[in-house]
């Protein structure tokens, strides 16, 4: 047996597999973000801990005997997220999480003072851990001197598991702080923030162990004494491994709390400029493109909420009965990092009049994420990445309604296999299997078996490419008052 643990913005996911990588369980723990000003985006990490504890605790209680024969336990979790603590291993501050904005300043200035393109292969944003450290030390800097370790948040789930101070690959390329092509800590980017090497995580391949369970935690679950713990992946990355999207050219849509575009490669190819992110994979001579979207899912959650639905199920009863609407929306809750890099980025509705129903702008919002991801597809194509295949993962993966309109705006076909909405946390799993049982990850790790695959309505599709077009126009008109509507309240 082997678990899978993914740490996201919204909840643990704790996953249960077979030697054949079969799926006998999953439960999930929820979780809160704070948003104390504009801007900023922070949880705390015990609650992290805490979420993880009591899922494990919900798993066990149902698969008692399972425990006793589980091998591996793989990490995944959300990006970015920095992590301070002393030299007690006391955390110092709330994490300041991924869809975090404050550090556009500090981007500006690492993007000034250090060649960062040319070490990490990707403009510095204000979601990625290295400007949230300059924030620190130039906001905080009584926090700043009590920094003894940075670990990124499934990192920070490692350490309570097994003592070790890790990290993989695919995780660590997103700190800024990571020589992208040559897979190791730059010590050029870290003096930049006032840090070196002593305050990092030590590096490993995403299916390599880094260390073994702690004791009284295998007595409390009844685990082996000897539970390898696997240095796992970032969440896009470890939701990579849930569907095989492994081979150059395998590519992977995610509609969970963010969006991404990931795409597999066997070499290191960089366009910053596109703000197309160039991270390594977590399995060795690999790498990904990939565009991010920072509010996906989440949109439906808050329309939820905005619009008074039942849940997210009616959400979409009612775009259904709508169908194709002339109202647009921008999907910007968080700000926007492909292709825009704008953290004052916000969400609108236009085109709205007399004969607006909720259904319209439920219909909407699904159309405005896929426009969006419309958007992160051109910049990948402009940086001559190649598309294949592209599976569909992440809770939204459970709408073949919204399936359809984001085939037909992408104008690619989409595959959606068994146990896509498990994602990341299936990926971790299979990392923990291939450490234990090694092979090449190609033959030896299971695909998912394939439900169904939707296809572009070439209608459809031409009348959502005049209809994006129009979407982009609508935020380029808005592009300079988002910052003053942010800074001065207007």
């Amino acid at each position: 047996m082997y678990l899978g643990i993914d740490l996201g913005t919204t909840g643990v996911k704790v996953v249960l597999i077979n030697h054949e990588q079969v799926i006998i369980d999953s439960v999930t723990e929820p979780l809160t973000v704070s948003r104390p000003q504009p801007l900023w985006s922070e949880q705390n990490p015990a609650d992290w801990w805490t979420a993880t504890q009591a899922a494990l605790d919900q798993l066990y209680k149902k698969h008692t005997h399972a425990f006793s024969a589980i091998r591996a336990i793989g990490l995944s979790g959300q990006m970015h997220g920095a992590t301070l603590l002393d030299k007690h291993d006391r955390v110092l501050r709330p994490a300041i999480l991924w869809n975090d904005g404050r550090s556009g300043d500090q981007c500006a200035e690492l993007m000034r003072i250090t060649p960062a393109t040319d070490i990490t292969g990707n403009l510095i944003m204000p979601g990625f851990t290295a400007p949230k450290l300059l924030w620190v030390k130039q906001h905080e800097p009584e926090i700043f001197k009590q920094v003894a370790k940075v670990l990124l948040p499934k990192d920070f789930i490692r350490l309570q598991l097994s003592g070790n101070y890790a990290s993989d690959m695919s995780d660590a390329a997103g700190t800024m702080w990571l020589d992208v092509a040559k897979r190791r800590w730059s010590d050029d980017m870290l003096a930049a923030t006032d840090l070196t090497q002593q305050h990092m995580p030590e590096l490993f391949e995403g299916n390599e162990v880094t260390g073994t369970l702690k004791p009284e935690l295998a007595k409390r679950w009844h685990m082996p004494v000897d539970t390898k713990i696997v240095a796992g992946a970032g969440d896009n990355a470890a939701s990579a491994m849930s569907t095989n999207t492994i081979a150059a050219g395998d590519a992977f849509l995610s509609l969970g709390t963010s969006g991404v575009y990931f795409v597999a490669s066997d070499t290191y190819q960089s366009n910053p400029h596109q703000a197309v992110h160039a991270f390594c994979h977590c399995l060795p001579n690999r790498w990904h493109q990939m565009t991010v979207h920072l509010s996906a899912a989440v949109c439906l959650d808050w329309a939820v909420k905005a619009l008074n639905f039942t849940d997210v199920g009616a959400l979409l009863h009612a775009a259904a009965n709508t169908g194709k609407t002339r109202c647009l929306f921008l999907p910007y809750l968080s700000g926007e990092r492909t292709p825009h890099n704008n953290p004052y980025a916000r969400s609108v509705f236009f085109g709205m009049d007399h004969d607006t129903t909720s259904g319209d702008l439920a219909q909407a919002i699904l159309e405005g994420v896929a426009f969006a991801l419309a958007d992160g597809q051109q910049a990948m194509m402009q940086a001559n990445t190649v598309i294949d295949t592209v599976s569909v993962v992440g809770g939204g993966a459970r709408s073949l309604y919204w399936g359809k309109i984001l085939s037909s705006v992408l104008g690619r076909p989409l595959q959606y296999h068994t146990d896509a909405a498990v994602g990341a946390a299936l990926g971790a799993a299979k990392l923990a299997w291939l450490a234990i049982n090694g092979g090449d990850p190609e033959t030896v790790l299971t695909k998912p078996a394939l439900e169904t695959a939707i296809y572009p309505d070439e209608k459809a599709h031409h009348s959502y490419q005049r209809q994006w077009k129009f979407f982009q126009t609508v935020y380029k008109n808005l592009e300079s008052t988002f910052k003053n509507h942010i800074e001065k309240g207007a």
